[in-house]
């Protein structure tokens, strides 16, 4: 393929909204970050007539972008680039690119926006101007169903064994605010998932994406569930991740933040949300 291709002060979550279960089941309904300020009028968009806006997103982190079975970007980020071009009514191009050729599109004249799951860095930060956030990965507990402690704080699982994978920032996050938690970590996420499984661990903890996928896939056994949370302490977890930009090109900033704005209020971000995340993170 070418290159083109604690507790409660620290758990602070955007606005949400929920979308029910469905009907007859009793699984609880999806809650759906919000980002936008609904007090907050941002001016409608004031762009060249004619200008085409060259989208780069990534090619290999499911399901925020992907290359799919025909060899087409897909996900959430592709989904929301379109939804957003839609909103502003004007033409764009949309390419997939390898990670490591991601973020020099910008620079090279090769893009004008990259959408993607790049976290906003100082380094990142000082390179690019960035849009409203459009999505925050928070960090939750798992446990077994049958062995879950009834909550995920610091004295319910003081002496507790928590998997974590080792040297991450949810290993730090547990050092913290967790200390005496029985620490046991793992070099990959998907060991520290079985440990809990398995037994050999109370709890996991880790990328609240990636444990709700395991959740309700088949390596799980149906084995467990989340506890406590969610957690989005910015200093381990990040701030999210917004539409990356060129420095000054404030014009295509403020679109961009007003389509996705409108994109919330109509509830297009929340059914572009359930498409690719339909389980829950939140």
């Amino acid at each position: 393929m070418s290159a083109a291709v604690v507790l409660a002060c620290l758990f602070v979550s955007p606005g949400r909204a929920e979308a029910p279960a469905p009907a007859g089941t009793a699984q609880p309904a999806v809650v759906i970050p919000r980002f936008s300020d609904p007090n907050a009028r941002i001016e409608g968009p004031n762009l060249p007539a004619g200008r085409v806006v060259r989208w780069a997103t990534g090619d290999d982190y499911a399901p925020f972008h992907y290359i799919d079975a025909d060899g087409q970007p897909a996900g959430f980020a592709v989904d929301l680039a379109r939804a957003v071009c839609s909103e502003l009514k004007i033409a764009c191009t949309l390419q997939a690119w390898r990670w490591d050729a991601l973020l020099d599109t910008i620079d090279k004249r090769q893009a004008d926006v990259i959408l993607a799951m790049v976290r906003p860095t100082p380094e990142v930060r000082s390179r690019f101007a960035m849009s409203a956030r459009v999505h925050q990965t928070p960090a939750r507990f798992v446990a077994r169903s049958d062995k879950a402690p009834p909550e995920a704080t610091p004295e319910a699982l003081a002496g507790r064994t928590v998997a974590v994978v080792t040297g991450s920032a949810h290993e730090a996050f547990l050092k913290t605010f967790f200390p005496k938690a029985q620490l046991k970590t793992f070099e990959k996420a998907d060991a520290a998932r079985a440990a809990v499984r398995d037994g050999e661990a109370d709890v996991a903890f880790g990328d609240a994406v990636a444990l709700a996928f395991w959740l309700n896939g088949t390596s799980s056994n149906g084995c467990c569930r989340f506890v406590g949370g969610p957690y989005v302490d910015a200093r381990y977890f990040g701030e999210g991740v917004g539409v990356l930009l060129k420095p000054g090109d404030e014009k295509l900033r403020q679109a961009i933040d007003y389509a996705l704005q409108r994109l919330d209020e109509s509830g297009a971000y929340a059914e572009i949300y359930l498409k690719h995340f339909p389980i829950g993170i939140w």
